[in-house]
């Protein structure tokens, strides 16, 4: 199995556990990033996982590559133009105190990376899965093309393509999203989303839900998921479905449309701790990749993504460092989270 995912890594900065930015004159470094993310997930379950994005040549995009590296991701066709790498601040929430991410990545490569930059067709040789999300096409006109031309590639390669709407506020208006968005999304056979999501990138609308507090109201997922496959002609339709509790406590499940046969399959739901939550959507993006690849139906695909996210809540940075084995285990219902020995 070849999946290839496009988009930017980023320099993480991070206070050191639950402080405030610069409480103490700390930051801690690491490298994140929607795609990126998905890569080494997939990387972590034994996926011959591509990363495509650009990184600047000098020390910090050296060592970008090497962290990908270092979790087992092919970084072959990385292209290093460009003066700087994008950085994002992150501070942990804690209880009734949200998390908050700061964002410094005007003017990176990838921003200003033309889509023949990348010979797409080369990359996807091969592939039988390619996944974008909506941050790259908000970082500009070129991020967007090239989000663009590595989806018509990926189509050309006869490769199943998924995108996750991961619709970012600070990035764009919804207005420019779904400019965007709307059109990508009729390239794609699986769009990844939350009610928030819908709404902003599509125009999509979720009846009754509270993207504060998420209200579920499945009938409401249904219809509007039911409405992209109609609109798009979108095969699938995943829905996150986050309860949040407070910061340090969330309801977590999902729900996938089947368009081939209107069934709408509904996950387990697990209450999380939260270590760290970003990436959670991601490592979801990942396990239902995964778990559709390797030919299980559409409910256990479900099932095996949310246990996946579920456990990347539990570990700090945005890499979910998981084996397949880990997962299956809760997803089969061990979730006692005693010690193995």
């Amino acid at each position: 199995m070849k999946v290839v995912t496009f988009g930017e890594l980023m320099l993480r900065l991070s206070p050191p556990g639950f402080e405030r930015f610069l409480q103490s004159p700390q930051l801690m470094a690491s490298f994140g990033g929607g795609e990126a993310n998905v890569a080494v997930s997939l990387a972590q379950f034994g996926v011959e996982s591509h990363f495509v994005t650009a990184l600047p040549r000098h020390a910090i995009g050296d060592a970008a590559v090497r962290a990908l590296r270092a979790e087992g991701v092919r970084t072959d066709h990385i292209v290093r133009r460009g003066d700087r790498i994008g950085i994002y601040f992150a501070e942990a929430g804690a209880s009734q105190r949200p998390s908050s991410v700061i964002y410094d990545r005007a003017g990176s490569a990838i921003s200003q990376m033309p889509p023949d930059a990348v010979p797409w067709d080369d990359v996807m040789r091969g592939a039988s899965w390619f996944h974008a999300t909506g941050i790259t096409p908000a970082l500009g006109t070129a991020a967007a093309a090239a989000t663009g031309a590595a989806i018509d590639a990926a189509r050309r390669a006869g490769a199943r393509v998924s995108l996750d709407l991961n619709y970012r506020r600070k990035l764009w208006t919804e207005q420019q999203a779904q400019d965007t968005m709307r059109r990508l999304v009729r390239n794609v056979d699986v769009v990844i989303a939350n009610e928030e999501d819908l709404q902003a990138a599509l125009g999509i609308s979720v009846p009754g839900a509270d993207v504060a507090g998420a209200a579920l109201d499945r009938d409401s997922y249904r219809a509007a998921a039911a409405c992209v496959s109609r609109e798009f002609g979108v095969s699938q339709v995943a829905i996150t479905l986050r309860e949040s509790l407070s910061a340090s406590e969330n309801g977590w499940s999902a729900l996938l449309w089947d368009a081939t046969s209107a069934t709408m399959h509904t996950s387990q739901r697990y209450l999380v701790r939260i270590v760290d939550r970003i990436g959670g959507g991601d490592s979801f993006a990942a396990g239902l990749i995964f778990s559709t690849l390797t030919a299980h139906p559409p409910d256990e695909a479900l099932r095996f993504a949310v246990a996946a996210s579920a456990l990347k809540h539990t570990i700090p940075g945005d890499f979910n460092r998981v084996t397949v084995a880990e997962v299956q285990a809760l997803a089969g219902g061990d979730a006692s989270g005693r010690v193995q020995r």
